[in-house]
């Protein structure tokens, strides 16, 4: 019984989030049209109003831990569904995603994005695309920001080990910024292939830094030391979580 009421609050929970995305989409197009820091804004919004829902509707409670950086820098993180992108977006003051080309064309979404400053690159043109935005920052068009980078490519499910891609040294080579590292166990709750929603409380953690200068291979092989390694621990305390729950 108890398993059939949360897929009820769990497809519940689903329905008004994506309700809400238009509502507040056109209820800040006037402030985003006008000023990038309105769509911002309304990302921001959007962001805090999934988690809070998440919660009250769902029992899907989440945190943000470590110390959020403020100035420009790399974000690498660990991806495993929607909500770990809400939750690194949310906390940071200006950010900015390197996504997929075909994302421009998603309703709401894609104008939004390209509004706040991602950067979309088609496949196998990520450089090309970087040194343009490196470009545009130096020649203060715009602002750098914390760009934000999944190292996998992909989502990954919790317990999956995918190769980190080399394209993340690169770019942390091309930025010559310091390297924030992300770590999340959000997977465990919010499965990629399934509308059901599992309460308890998703993390998501911010790291300590590399900084900017490590040798490309040295680099790409700390980040995945240290993510997969937190992203671990994350998982295993949200197992225990879940056994707690499923014995009471």
């Amino acid at each position: 019984m108890r398993y059939a009421v949360q897929w009820v609050r769990s497809v519940i929970f689903i329905g008004q989030m994506y309700g809400a995305m238009l509502v507040l989409a056109i209820v800040f197009l006037p402030y985003a049209l006008v000023r990038r820091d309105g769509a911002l804004a309304a990302c921001h919004t959007y962001c805090r109003y999934v988690r809070w829902s998440a919660g009250a509707i769902a029992g899907l409670h989440s945190e943000v831990r470590g110390e959020v950086p403020q100035g420009p820098v790399l974000i690498a993180a660990k991806h495993q569904s929607f909500l770990d992108i809400l939750m690194i977006f949310g906390a940071l003051p200006r950010p900015r995603f390197i996504m997929k080309k075909q994302l421009v064309y998603a309703p709401i979404l894609g104008w939004y994005a390209l509004r706040v400053g991602c950067v979309p690159v088609d496949r196998g043109k990520r450089g090309h695309a970087i040194k343009q935005m490196t470009a545009r920052v130096k020649a203060g068009v715009e602002d750098a920001g914390q760009l934000i980078i999944y190292p996998q490519g992909t989502r990954v499910a919790p317990g999956v080990k995918k190769p980190y891609k080399v394209g993340t040294a690169v770019l942390y080579e091309e930025l010559a910024q310091d390297c924030v590292p992300v770590a999340t166990n959000v997977g465990m709750f919010w499965p990629r292939h399934s509308l059901y929603r599992e309460p308890g409380l998703a993390v998501v953690e911010f790291l300590a830094p590399i900084p900017a200068g490590r040798a490309p291979r040295a680099f790409i092989a700390e980040l995945e030391q240290v993510v997969e390694a937190a992203s671990d621990r994350l998982e295993e305390e949200a197992r225990q979580q879940l056994s707690a729950r499923a014995i009471t």
